[in-house]
């Protein structure tokens, strides 16, 4: 049935590819293909990297659109190029869509008041709903919870969702996340506002429209997050090139293999420079990165109670 639930979305484009695997977009110019990064192209340093940007963002897409439900665009990289670099941004986002994809835009955006309502309007919400036409966006509410309430409001009227940064993938997160109160933990504090924000916007699947990061990098930690917040969907970065194992992430799932999506990025967006797919790279640099995400799509798969999506 048609429904306007991030939440319920989500979920069915993740049976529908019978996997949970979410594909990164972090290009840096040195690390592009040799064929794209030494084309000769007309225009400003910055414009010129900004077209390579989009032509290997395309590329990828173009192989991981069939395989995975998503995509999480990391924005400061496309920033650092300027105008040029977010108008690279905005085309990929629409080309990920077009070709049956969801977008979660990795951007960290928050701000108090008519300031974060700003953030909420001009991300959260396929165009025209929004500006940039994002399904979710992650956020930072380490400003306080009312910074979320315009973020709720609008993903809830816009089909769309995000993700607050809870428990990152990051060493030092500890510093902040970890310290302790009379209450526990600031990042178990957190965790029951984000699970109650989940709970008042369940879908019929079972989970909300606000979500939760939580590194792969801390797998104890991950698994009582899950008992903590039954009805909120986990993004789960550091699997792969951060350290972090599918075995690590097998606590982000309930039962069925849902609510989480694990996110991989230079493990895969950059397969084509490590030995083990160099010489599939050889023919051509996409079959490495299909290979890759097969890879990453079996490990959670054989792993995690992903398993029970095929």
């Amino acid at each position: 049935m048609p429904t306007d639930n991030f939440a319920d979305l989500l979920t069915q484009q993740i049976r529908l590819k019978k996997t949970p695997l979410v594909v990164g977009i972090d290009p840096r110019l040195a690390q592009l293909p040799a064929s794209i990064r030494d084309a000769a192209l007309h225009g400003s340093a910055e414009v010129t990297a900004a077209e390579k940007y989009e032509i290997f963002s395309k590329g990828i897409i173009d192989v991981v659109a069939p395989l995975v439900p998503a995509i999480k665009p990391q924005m400061a990289f496309f920033e650092e190029l300027g105008p040029s670099g977010m108008l690279a941004l905005a085309n990929i986002i629409t080309f990920a869509q077009d070709k049956g994809l969801m977008v979660i835009l990795d951007g960290k955006r928050n701000d108090i008041g008519s300031t974060a309502q700003a953030y909420a309007n001009a991300y959260l919400g396929k165009r025209p709903k929004s500006p940039w036409g994002a399904d979710a966006l992650t956020v930072n509410p380490w400003m306080g919870f009312d910074t979320l309430v315009p973020f709720t409001q609008t993903a809830e009227k816009n089909a769309a969702g995000f993700y607050v940064l809870l428990k990152t993938s990051n060493p030092g997160s500890a510093e902040l996340q970890e310290q302790n109160t009379d209450r526990g933990p600031l990042f178990h504090q957190l965790a029951v506002h984000i699970e109650q924000l989940a709970t008042k916007t369940c879908g019929s699947c079972g989970y909300g429209i606000a979500g939760a990061v939580v590194g792969a990098t801390y797998p104890d930690q991950l698994a009582k997050l899950r008992s903590m917040m039954p009805h909120t969907l986990f993004l789960v970065p550091g699997f792969g090139a951060q350290g972090g194992s599918a075995e690590d992430v097998a606590a982000a799932f309930d039962a069925n293999g849902l609510g989480a999506v694990i996110n991989s990025s230079r493990g895969i967006i950059f397969a084509y420079e490590t030995p083990e797919f160099e010489s599939t790279a050889k023919s051509n640099w996409q079959h490495a990165i299909e290979q890759a995400t097969h890879k990453a799509i079996a490990q959670i798969a054989n792993a995690t109670p992903a398993s029970q999506l095929r």
